[in-house]
């Protein structure tokens, strides 16, 4: 990604000859980064500098989101007024305007800057990184949101215009880098997904073999391999396996305890920050234990992720970014200073991502089936060994084929679920999850009747009932 951003900014530099070119990145909350950039000799770099997110308000995102280019000649300009005729029932915008005169405020800010003209295209990729590009023949109903993944902004010292075929070009140049920015997000989910297929095969063919999670906590690979973590521990038989940065047992015990008492009915959880959760202890546990996922394998034995906090060095651009403010209807104020300073944050763990959950998610159902068959009382036999290692023989194969057919529901490109006897959901595959808009864990244990439109009750229930019968009726 840094190499693609440096060869963007390094074109634009080229084409447009401005002073300074930078790739603008808007974080997770909001506030931007200054990504990679090019300048003339002599001018102060912004590089590796992050601005609060009121810098750029969410009214101009959203302008950005409408007209994808904005250019001002001269900050120091004196802007027209419009005179609009009195018969018009609606008042005339210019949002998609080249001609609109900027916010006073802005104005200000980019003389703070020292920058008199400047040239600023958005890069606009799919809402869901992970998402490829829409094909155009789809309605626009059809079509993946999108989002502001951040901007390609040009400053210069002097006055400067570029004419309308230069700025088209920089346009395109920035869609052509907004898709390859997406391909990068693509590329990244294609291996994430491809290793944790890799480690779910591993640690299920060690389950098979030992009928015991202990294989999975004690061998190489581990759950740890599984997702990126910190510690991990398993609570199984009323004993506690720890793996490196963990909680002591006492305090795995405790948080297995409130688990219990409050999220009784969930058959998981995850959080960036046990302390927004709602876990008692959580200051307890210091810096080192912040982020948790968990996987219920019975209702007393449990596995645990385990993530650290988040420390980072951020160099802030004059001014701290506060996720309390926001923008309002009162008057903008531009800031005067552009200082970097240095603040070290500790925030919270990295957030578990759905791919996670789901691979979590996948190891649990695994685990449970592992455990049901291994808890079952072995039934008195007259058969001799060589049927008897036939049956074995049998129930590895079908234990195997099980864990495929998991793999491939978790991994499918159509939504897929899952419902038992009772009509309880116990797969959801994540194309059904982004379709419905229900997690895997909100879904998982709920009834498939709460989930369904009230005029299609009945019909559910008549599919589910020929279902459970072993009969199947196309023309339902």
């Amino acid at each position: 990604m840094e190499a693609l951003c440096n060869t963007v900014v390094k074109e634009v530099f080229d084409l447009t000859g401005y002073d300074r070119v930078m790739a603008y990145k808007f974080h997770e909350d909001e506030h931007g980064e200054v990504f990679a950039e090019i300048t003339k000799p002599g001018i102060e770099p912004y590089i590796g500098l992050h601005y609060p997110a009121t810098d750029i308000p969410q009214a101009a995102r959203f302008l950005f989101m409408k007209n994808k280019v904005r250019m001002i000649c001269d900050c120091r300009a004196r802007s027209v007024k419009i005179i609009e005729d009195e018969a018009l029932s609606i008042d005339i915008s210019l949002c998609g305007s080249t001609l609109r005169a900027p916010h006073s405020c802005h104005l200000k800010y980019m003389e703070n800057m020292n920058s008199i003209a400047s040239l600023v295209m958005a890069v606009v990729v799919n809402e869901n990184e992970e998402d490829d590009e829409p094909e155009p023949e789809q309605p626009p109903q059809q079509q993946k949101k999108k989002r502001l993944w951040g901007l390609i902004v040009c400053h210069h010292e002097s006055p400067r215009y570029v004419p309308f075929p230069l700025r088209y070009a920089c346009e395109f140049l920035a869609q052509v880098f907004a898709v390859h920015v997406n391909k990068e997000f693509e590329l990244e989910k294609q291996i994430r997904e491809k290793n944790i297929l890799r480690m779910q095969t591993m640690l299920s063919d060690m389950l098979f073999k030992e009928s015991s999670p202990l294989s999975i906590v004690s061998g190489s690979p581990n759950i740890m391999d599984l997702v990126k973590c910190d510690g991990a521990a398993l609570l199984y038989g009323d004993k506690v396996w720890r793996l490196q940065t963990a909680p002591t047992e006492s305090q795995i015990r405790d948080i297995a305890f409130w688990l219990s008492e409050v999220h009784g009915d969930s058959t998981g959880l995850s959080t960036d920050s046990l302390q927004d959760a709602g876990y008692p202890g959580a200051a307890s546990l210091g810096d080192m234990i912040c982020g948790m996922a968990v996987a219920k394998i019975t209702s007393k034995d449990i596995l645990f992720w385990f993530r650290s906090h988040t420390a980072a060095e951020i160099k802030w651009g004059g001014a701290k970014h506060d996720p309390s403010d926001k923008d309002d209807n009162r008057r903008m104020h531009p800031r005067l200073s552009f200082k970097a300073f240095l603040e070290v944050v500790k925030t919270k763990s990295l957030p578990w991502s759905d791919y996670e959950m789901d691979a979590i998610h996948s190891l649990q159902l695994i685990l449970r089936g592992t455990l049901n068959d291994a808890s079952k009382p072995a039934q008195a036999s007259g058969l001799d060994n060589q049927i008897g290692d036939l049956k074995l023989d049998g129930l590895a194969e079908l234990q195997a084929v099980t864990s495929e057919m998991v793999r491939l529901m978790e991994t499918a490109t159509v939504p897929i679920l899952a419902v038992d006897g009772n009509g309880l959901v116990n797969g959801w595959n994540q194309k059904v999850a982004e379709l419905s808009g229900l997690r895997v864990d909100e879904a998982i244990g709920r009834h498939i009747l709460t989930l369904v439109e009230d005029s299609s009750v009945s019909l559910v229930q008549r599919m589910l009932y020929l279902a459970l019968q072993g009969e199947w009726n196309c023309t339902i």
